[in-house]
């Protein structure tokens, strides 16, 4: 009976790595998208930022061009009411010399002691007559002025409709632009999921049957025995033949993913909480990194870009089996391999 018992804690606990797992998948896929989300963040707001430079200078632009139209027109004003007085002024001017030359016609014919009279009178109409073509001069110079000004506050007018369209058109291609990366992002994210799927199924094959390996959450867990002896950083002869089986997988794996995708294989190892003090290994953490090295440099031999490798060291610091029992030490030293984002 008390056999019995044991066995069924046993068995009860072996639910709780699977829930481990799975909340530290969950926990890794959020911070994934959590990363991805600041990274598309991050270059938006820096195309974002460039465009808001560049509307804001066009907004500078814009107002400069509806001060410089709104003193162009006071300017046109002005000139208006000038040639309107000065029209006036001709047409006072023309009807004086018109009367002048009507009262010299009237005394034409009378004694010469009026002589001096119209003689003066004479005068008058000359003066008269060049303060009408000075003045007629005076309105032509300024009617040719008035056109020049017209022409240029119509020039101004297309400069800025000609800014504020453009203005249209960056605020729509900062909207268009955000949407490309968005779809961008969204499409790089199921391109490597679609890729950590088909590595999952390749490597399923390859280590269907094997008691020794198991798949979980989103990551495929060796016990460390399969490539190790107890205490050793070297990889064992059984050990090579399971690596390069692996490395096969993830070669055809970099033959298919494009190079636009960023991903790597991180291969992280573990050991169980029983401490270890020799002088090649002070403590699990020396340990757990020497696995988890020899186990990258032995795929980098067998022609795997460093770049898509991630070697790291975890020590006892992260067990999926909290029992002291054979059983649960064995569980807890593990190489783990993950196929995520770089």
């Amino acid at each position: 009976m008390p056999y019995a018992s044991r066995s069924r804690r046993a068995q009860a606990t072996n639910y709780w790595p699977g829930f481990v797992d799975a909340l530290s998948s969950l926990l890794l896929v959020i911070i994934f998208l959590l990363s991805l989300f600041m990274l598309s963040q991050f270059f938006l707001g820096q195309e974002i930022s460039g465009k808001d430079d560049a509307m804001t200078r066009l907004n500078a632009q814009i107002a400069e061009l509806t001060d410089l139209l709104q003193l162009e027109k006071a300017g046109a004003s002005d000139l208006t009411a000038t040639i309107a007085t000065l029209q006036a002024t001709l047409t006072s001017t023309t009807g004086e010399r018109d009367q002048l030359a009507a009262q010299i016609a009237g005394i034409g014919g009378e004694d010469e002691g009026k002589e001096a009279r119209i003689a003066q009178l004479e005068g008058e109409v000359l003066a008269k007559d060049d303060l009408s073509r000075e003045a007629a001069a005076q309105v032509a110079l300024l009617n040719q002025q008035l056109a020049a000004l017209r022409t240029q506050i119509g020039a101004l007018e297309q400069a800025l409709q000609a800014s504020e369209t453009q203005d249209v058109e960056a605020k729509g291609q900062i909207a268009d632009l955000g949407r490309r990366l968005n779809l961008a992002l969204a499409q790089r994210v199921q391109d490597l999921s679609r890729y950590r799927s088909d590595f999952f199924g390749k490597l399923r094959q390859i280590l269907e049957g094997r008691a020794d390996v198991r798949v979980v959450g989103d990551r495929f867990v060796f016990q460390s025995e399969v490539l190790f002896a107890p205490g050793e950083a070297t990889i064992s002869p059984e050990g090579q033949a399971a690596v390069a089986q692996l490395g096969n997988a993830i070669k055809e794996l970099e033959s298919q993913i494009p190079a636009d995708v960023n991903w790597v294989l991180r291969i992280d190892g573990h050991t169980d909480k029983r401490p270890i003090n020799t002088p090649e290994f002070p403590s699990n953490w020396e340990l757990s990194a020497a696995r988890s090295i020899a186990v990258t440099k032995y795929f980098v031999d067998q022609g795997i870009p460093a770049q898509h490798l991630v070697a790291a060291g975890f020590g006892d610091s992260r067990p999926i089996d909290p029992g002291d029992t054979p059983e649960a030490l064995a569980r807890n030293r593990r190489i783990e391999f993950k196929l995520t984002d770089g």
